[in-house]
């Protein structure tokens, strides 16, 4: 093509911006009709546990605020840091979220992560539930008096499965310890589903998950709970008391919320963020995590980074206190 004498340049030049214009138009779009391809949320842990129910039952009360449908990936291992890493790693183009659990604000502090929760953008927390001590419905023990005695008595005899080397819930189970002076023998699994297994297995002792993690099982008269370490006993499990109950100040839990990556366009999190509140608020949605007896809380992603804030700080003390740090 020759370039146009002077007297036809400015129509020239005119011509190439109107060529150009379609160019531009598609990542213009691409970013304003977010979201037009399906929409992934990575799990840090195993199916069939607490993480994995939360998310699922929010996927699906997520077809009424999206207009694609949401995946669900489970990525576990060590502790949720595997699938949180993997979704930080990702291109930040709320295509690739991920239900961030409580191991963000402990991990970091365990060195055990680079990342901390500051390397996220919080959408909204979803969950929250306090850890309990469960063990096998035939197993000697009826009352966690009972437990915690046989545990004084013979140190490191009693197998703790646990959700892994750093989770929420090997923490739940080292501040018991620390609490009333026990020593349990820690058995890290790649989530709580499958300590679980290994307690119906006969494999270990007791876990030290939430309530709702093993309260089919309970109900089934397969497993029975000891005692939860809430402020206050829990619903589906009123019979259950507390640790605080039993003269043991001790209250620890998990929670888990919604993520992206940072860097992603802030008209992306607007729309993220308007799409989690009204599925966090569809009945179907509060209806599955009760009939798992998995505690609903719903923050927005200015409460929810405060919970991350307060919590990660409460953490870096505790792992100093307890001398865990790797």
């Amino acid at each position: 093509m020759s370039i146009p004498n002077s007297s036809n340049r400015r129509e020239f030049v005119a011509g190439l911006g109107a060529l150009a214009l379609p160019l531009a138009i598609p990542a213009w779009a691409d970013d304003n009709d977010y979201p037009n391809k399906p929409i992934e949320i990575v799990v840090p842990a195993s199916a069939g546990g607490g993480t994995d129910a939360v998310t699922r039952a929010f996927s699906e009360a997520c077809k009424k605020y999206l207009s694609q449908p949401v995946t669900v990936n489970n990525k576990p291992g060590a502790s949720g840091a595997i699938g949180m890493g993997d979704m930080i790693n990702a291109r930040p183009d709320g295509y690739k979220l991920c239900m961030v659990i409580v191991e963000i604000t402990i991990l970091p502090s365990l060195g055990l992560t680079k990342y901390t929760y500051e390397d996220f953008i919080p959408i909204a927390q979803l969950n929250a539930d306090p850890a309990a001590i469960t063990v096998k419905a035939d197993a000697p023990w009826n009352t966690i008096e009972e437990f915690l005695s046989d545990a004084q008595k013979s140190p490191g005899s009693i197998k703790m499965g646990n959700s892994g080397n750093g989770s929420i819930w090997h923490l739940a189970h080292a501040s018991l310890e620390d609490k009333v002076g026990v020593k349990f023998n820690p058995i890290p699994f790649q989530g709580a589903a499958p300590a679980v297994v290994a307690l119906l297995g006969g494999h270990i002792d007791a876990v030290s998950v939430s309530p709702g993690e093993v309260s089919a099982q309970v109900a089934a008269g397969k497993l029975k709970t000891l005692a939860v370490m809430s402020d206050q006993r829990v619903k589906g499990f009123e019979r259950v008391p507390t640790l605080k109950e039993r003269k043991i100040d001790l209250s620890i839990g998990a929670w888990r919320g919604l993520a992206a990556p940072k860097g992603t366009p802030p008209n992306v999190i607007s729309a993220l963020r308007v799409a989690a509140k009204g599925a966090a608020s569809e009945p179907m949605f509060k209806e599955s995590l009760d009939k798992l007896n998995l505690g609903y809380v719903y923050n927005d992603s200015d409460a929810f980074k405060q919970v991350m804030q307060k919590d990660s700080e409460m953490f870096r003390k505790l792992i100093i206190k307890l001398g865990l740090k790797a």
